[in-house]
């Protein structure tokens, strides 16, 4: 019983380590005058890409919506269901969050 309650105290403390660490496995990468844009930022679209082999090969390809001007963000992520994903099947089959960001509008009023 008391070796349980150690190994179970180690997995939790390498879950809590390793779910604080994934946040720095981020890309942002702007596309077209997103940047320049004025406007609030808000998803446009989102989805998950899948690989096997760590990471060797892609399971098809995700087809994630792009705004039509182009101006936009894109956020490629390894979060916490990734980590798990990758970490049950020992990185034999992995996964990547993508989000596209965009911003809306200012819509200018003139009185």
């Amino acid at each position: 019983m008391k070796q349980l309650k150690k190994t179970m105290l180690y997995f939790c403390m390498v879950m809590v380590l390793s779910s604080s660490l994934t946040s720095c496995m981020t890309t942002k990468t702007s596309v077209g005058h997103f940047k320049e844009k004025q406007g609030d930022e808000y998803t446009y679209s989102k989805g998950k890409q899948f690989w096997v082999f760590w990471g060797t090969l892609p399971i098809g390809r995700t087809n994630v919506n792009t705004p039509t001007d182009g101006a936009c963000e894109v956020v490629t992520r390894f979060n916490i269901t990734d980590f798990l994903i990758t970490g049950l099947t020992a990185g034999i089959f992995s996964s990547y969050t993508i989000k596209i960001k965009a911003k809306k509008n200012a819509v200018a009023t003139a009185n």
